[in-house]
């Protein structure tokens, strides 16, 4: 998989677009990328654009236990992600957003980029978050 990481410094928030076949090396290479940007700026906020995939694999277990390889790698719970996919792409992000979710991670999945900025920039300003899909 391959991406490009943009910082919105005004927003606030960090906007990565993704391309290729998403698999579980790729993604958490990409996370190590977004993390070690995060790191240089105040930003806690991440939008993940998803529709330019041309494949998700990856098995339920790796799901499962994504957070807590995201945890040993630095990932902070404090930080929100909101990702953009493909319709023929959702169950596999809404199971991702649930493990997410359970693990205390701010995650939320939608179909819509505006709908997802939104979010983020919303939930950012108030500390917390209501989902509206």
């Amino acid at each position: 998989m391959e991406w490009t990481i943009t910082l919105h410094e005004d927003e606030q928030y960090a906007e990565v677009v993704t391309k290729g076949i998403a698999d579980k090396d790729g993604s958490l290479a990409m996370v190590k990328a977004i993390a070690t940007a995060l790191r240089a700026t105040t930003t806690r906020r991440v939008l993940i654009d998803h529709t330019h995939i041309s494949e998700v694999s990856g098995e339920i277990v790796d799901i499962y236990y994504r957070p807590d390889e995201l945890y040993k790698i630095g990932v902070d719970r404090s930080i929100m992600v909101a990702e953009v996919v493909k319709s023929e792409h959702r169950e596999f992000f809404d199971f991702l957003e649930t493990v997410y979710v359970n693990k205390g991670y701010s995650f939320s999945v939608f179909d819509d980029k505006e709908a997802a900025v939104k979010w983020l920039l919303e939930a950012g300003r108030k500390g917390s978050y209501s989902i509206e899909k």
